[in-house]
């Protein structure tokens, strides 16, 4: 029998969930993280898909972020609800992709997404800052 070799190990897993923890205890944005083998066809659209089939529109402020990665591809995209983007310019998403990209280009997956989930953080934290009643409205779980 075979078995299916991960795309990531569990504690690389671990860390991402964890800088994703970190990263909604200071805004009720909500961040996910969506990794695949591969991307057929253009990125920005499949992570628009990925981003309606996890249901990510549907948060109370429309302020959720989906990291995109398809590892062999070499494809990376970051796409943020209506909420959100009515808030940051075009020049904060390229911001946090050439920062995850820096880190991809050193064969260093891992940090390029944590360090870009932790600006997204940031700035979730500015617009969209914690809320007494906030509850986590989507999972931190890695989604493959």
């Amino acid at each position: 029998m075979f078995s299916k070799k991960p795309l990531v190990s569990k504690s690389d897993e671990a860390r991402l969930i964890k800088a994703i923890q970190m990263a909604e205890l200071k805004t009720s944005g909500e961040i996910r993280v969506h990794i695949e083998k591969i991307c057929t066809g253009d990125v920005i659209e499949a992570c628009k898909k990925k981003f309606e089939e996890l249901k990510m529109h549907e948060t109370k402020d429309r302020n959720a972020i989906l990291f995109f990665l398809a590892i062999d591809s070499k494809a990376f995209a970051v796409w943020g609800d209506e909420g959100i983007h009515r808030k940051v310019s075009d020049e904060f998403w390229k911001s946090i992709t050439d920062c995850a990209i820096s880190y991809f280009k050193q064969n260093d997956l891992m940090t390029g997404l944590e360090k870009s989930v932790e600006m997204c953080g940031e700035k979730l934290k500015l617009h969209f800052p914690i809320e007494t009643d906030d509850k986590n409205e989507l999972s931190n779980e890695i989604s493959y």
